[in-house]
Formats: C-alpha cells, structure tokens, sequence
C-alpha cells in the first residue's frame, strides 16, 4: 500500500514529476520518486542473495570489489554501495538503484584485466546514474500495466514481480528479458567511459573488452547487452569516444588515482 500511495501521488504531481534530464542531456520522462527506486532496488538485491549463490573465493570477491569501489567512489553524494560475486558461469553483471552492484563469476572469463572489468562495471553504474530502470518503470506504469506494478516484489514469483525485476536489469535471473533500448545502451557506455577514466582505469581497454566478449558470445550480443551485438559499429564508437575521456584518466593518474586490484 505504501507504494501505491507514493505512486499515485507521484502520478497526480504529473509534470513536476515526469520532466528529468539524463547525465548526458536527454530528456526523460520519469515518474517514480529516487528513494522509491532505491528501496525497489534494494529489495531485490536482497532477494537474489537469498536465491542466487554467492562466491566462495575471498580473493576473487575482493578483486571485484576493488574495481567496482573505485569506480563507485567518483560519484557525488555520499551513497554507500554494496558488491557481492555470484556464482553463476555467465559472464554477467548489474548494478541496481539503492547503490547495489552484481558481479557473476563468469565475466571474470571475460574481462580478464581490471581495466576491462572496469569497463563493465562502469556501464552498469551509468545506468543507474542515468535513471534508466526508472525510465523503462515509469513507461510500464503509465502506458500499460498500471497499478499492477504496484505489487510487492516480496511473497510468490509472479508476473508483476518478473516484470519489475526485468525493468530493474536483472530479469534473466526470473525467466524474463527486458534488453536496455539503444539509446540507453549508448548513454551508459559514454557514462560508463567517463567514470572509469575518473577512476583512473585505462579507457582503451574497453575495446578490448567488447573483443572479448564478442569472441565469447560467436559474434553475438552478451547477455546483458543484447539489444544490439558487440560488433565493429560498436566498437568504432567506443574508439571514436576515447580521446574525449583520456584527459579524464591523465587527471585521475597525475591526482594519484591509481587502483591496485589484482585478482
């Protein structure tokens, strides 16, 4: 009942609620309040840890923590963000409003340097930072489900509850895939470039990364990125965006941004 009193009102506010800017510029239609997505968010990182199995290597658990806080670090605010290693064989990730990070052990197949596990990480951080999932939510709600989003992701797997977590980015692990659009792909890698760069991981390697994980997937998309495929139009842009963060990560490198994460 609490969400639905939060939504309703935030449907009536109308426009004051609906009228956001991305990261980048864009204009986005937005009605669910911040602090609704988080305790969403929250919620279901708090189920996946009671039904996926987490890591049992220390230092592999370590390792991702080091570069998902080092690229945690570079935001404003003073959100304190939770990271957890899965055991799952897909080489996969997510980050959730509420300040959640996941990692499988899998993309540690992939991403084989912490530059390149930095690209990642920094992708699905931009989603969040860039209100992604709030975006695809609010859409549902005015345009389709309605109040049906309004149930609670705890109690019985249910339609609803795979339709939410789909909107928050992590509906594989429920049977329902709901692919980031390409627009929001696109803002999420030039986020996810910067935040790195400010971290002071080396932005070249997220070329390689998207190699990798074309060569993992037979040309295909990963799964997580499978609105479109890691192909060369993909790549050229990630090149073609590299000198306007370099001067980031020459920054973060002279400031003594250098992070020590080895696996």
């Amino acid at each position: 009942m609490k969400l639905k009193r939060v939504l309703t009102a935030a449907a009536l506010a109308g426009g004051l609620v609906a009228c956001a800017t991305s990261p980048l510029g864009r204009q986005q239609f937005l009605l669910m309040p911040a602090g609704q997505m988080d305790e969403m968010g929250a919620t279901a990182y708090a189920q996946m840890k009671e039904e996926q199995t987490l890591s049992s290597s220390q230092g592999d658990t370590a390792y991702v923590r080091c570069v998902a806080n080092a690229i945690t670090s570079t935001l404003d605010g003073s959100q304190q963000w939770e990271v957890n290693l899965f055991q799952d064989d897909s080489a996969n990730a997510f980050a959730l409003p509420g300040g959640k990070i996941g990692v499988n052990t899998g993309l540690l197949k992939v991403a084989k340097t912490p530059d390149q596990l930095a690209t990642v990480l920094g992708h699905e951080v931009g989603h969040v930072q860039a209100q992604h999932s709030n975006e695809r939510m609010s859409l549902e709600y005015a345009t389709q489900n309605g109040l049906q989003l309004l149930g609670s992701l705890a109690g019985q797997d249910s339609a609803t509850k795979q339709g939410i977590m789909a909107a928050l980015g992590v509906g594989t692990q429920y049977g329902l895939t709901l692919p980031f659009s390409r627009k929001h792909e696109a803002e999420a890698d030039i986020i996810g470039l910067q935040l790195m760069a400010q971290a002071g991981f080396d932005p070249n390697a997220s070329v390689a990364l998207w190699q990798n994980m074309a060569a993992a997937n037979g040309g295909g998309p990963p799964e997580f990125m499978s609105t479109h495929p890691s192909n060369e139009t993909r790549i050229n842009g990630l090149r073609a965006r590299i000198p306007d963060v370099m001067p980031l990560y020459q920054q973060a490198r002279a400031a003594g941004r250098k992070p020590q994460c080895q696996r």
